[in-house]
């Protein structure tokens, strides 16, 4: 059981890292390595200086959306640690780790309503975009969707995990 502790452990922070990576940098969607968009800016490769050009981007609903979905993610995957933490060291040999579990499966379901609404409303998200038919999904949209079935599983397993080592 020590094993499975240690495993989910590692796991939770491994995924707390990805879906970080995948909310905070600039590769949600790539137009020929030249252009690069993500949640927060909309960059633009200079060829002449050989350096990104970044802006903000343009605000809408579905962006917006999008935005806080991943932040709410990233939240309640670290409050899910943080109180994973503390019944470590606080709960009786043989508690069950429901709220830390419960947590990560929100986190993960958030995620998954993120990269869903990015994936089907792309065209609005995308429209200052010169020609995003042209494009294709970057490694921090991959990553998200990654994330969704690692929170959702370890979710499941924080539920099941039982604390058999006193800390």
């Amino acid at each position: 059981m020590a094993f499975l502790l240690m495993t989910v452990t590692v796991l939770h922070l491994i995924t707390l890292a990805m879906l970080f990576i995948a909310t905070m940098e600039k590769s949600w969607w790539t137009l020929d390595d030249v252009e690069n968009v993500d949640l927060w800016h909309k960059c633009i490769h200079d060829n002449n200086t050989d350096t990104w050009l970044c802006a903000s981007t343009t605000e809408n609903e579905w962006l917006q959306s999008v935005q806080a979905l991943m932040v709410l993610s990233v939240v309640l995957c670290s409050i899910s640690f943080l109180v994973f933490l503390g019944q470590l060291f606080t709960m009786s040999k043989g508690g069950l780790f429901y709220f830390t579990g419960l947590c990560q499966v929100f986190a993960g379901l958030s995620a998954f309503a993120a990269v869903l609404i990015y994936t089907f409303q792309r065209e609005e998200i995308l429209q200052d975009i010169r020609d995003p038919s042209k494009g294709r999904f970057g490694y921090c949209f991959i990553l998200a969707w990654v994330c969704v079935p690692l929170l959702l599983c370890s979710g499941v397993l924080y539920m099941h995990l039982k604390k058999s080592v006193k800390a």
